[in-house]
């Protein structure tokens, strides 16, 4: 299909017909999700769940790409479905219109084969890494907060998220509450989570497994630290 064309130097066809026949849930249609979502939806990962029970509000209009003056006090995951009809109208995006937490977690992760947080909850994080556990599914963590972030990938019984956020120091939100969220942070590391999902269902190339990538563009340090 001409619509991936400029994929074929870089993936094969098989790899796009991979991708076509693919389940990617993203949890979260915010800053993260909403440009993962839209990197999925071009690249044609074909069926891709996205789980957000919030409204954009105009607050979200520095940043997330799909909220614009028009869709102010709409729902984020619905949005998000209704734009990508219009990027890629081949693939499915199911729209989930609830919060995810430990009541529903099993229910809404189950069937994919890779889950990615674009969350800005500590507590609904360590969740998801441990359903995707329960489930045997990787997941792609990301997180932002002033001119920083981190992605790490995450496959069962890995509990990276356990040393990035101990027990005894966790807060119920990051350090974007603290430090804000410019504009340009949110596209870099989503689109390195979107490679590191990729990476998974093509099952090619080295992951950021059991490593974490801490990215500094005040300072332009990429730094890659093990576990």
């Amino acid at each position: 299909m001409k619509r991936y064309l400029k994929n074929m130097n870089a993936l094969s066809v098989k790899e796009i017909e991979k991708l076509n026949s693919s389940k990617v849930c993203v949890i979260g249609c915010g800053g993260l999700g909403g440009y993962i979502i839209e990197m999925l939806g071009r690249i044609g990962v074909g069926y891709i769940t996205a789980i957000d029970g919030d409204v954009f509000d105009e607050t979200n209009l520095n940043r997330q790409i799909v909220s614009h003056v028009e869709n102010i006090g709409m729902g984020k995951a619905e949005e998000t479905k209704n734009r990508m009809k219009l990027v890629n109208p081949h693939i499915h995006v199911e729209a989930v219109k609830t919060m995810l937490d430990n009541s529903n977690a099993t229910t809404l992760l189950k069937d994919h084969n890779v889950i990615v947080d674009a969350l800005d909850s500590i507590k609904t994080r360590i969740i998801v890494q441990s359903t995707s556990t329960k489930l045997n599914i990787p997941m792609v963590h990301g997180a932002i907060g002033g001119f920083y972030g981190q992605v790490t990938t995450i496959f069962p019984n890995d509990k990276t998220l356990d040393f990035l956020y101990p027990e005894n120091s966790r807060v119920d939100k990051g350090v974007e509450e603290e430090l804000g969220n410019p504009s340009f942070i949110p596209p870099l590391v989503a689109s390195i989570q979107v490679a590191e999902v990729i990476k998974i269902l093509i099952n090619r190339g080295d992951l950021l497994r059991k490593k974490v990538l801490f990215i500094d563009v005040l300072n332009n340090n990429f730094d890659l630290v093990k576990f």
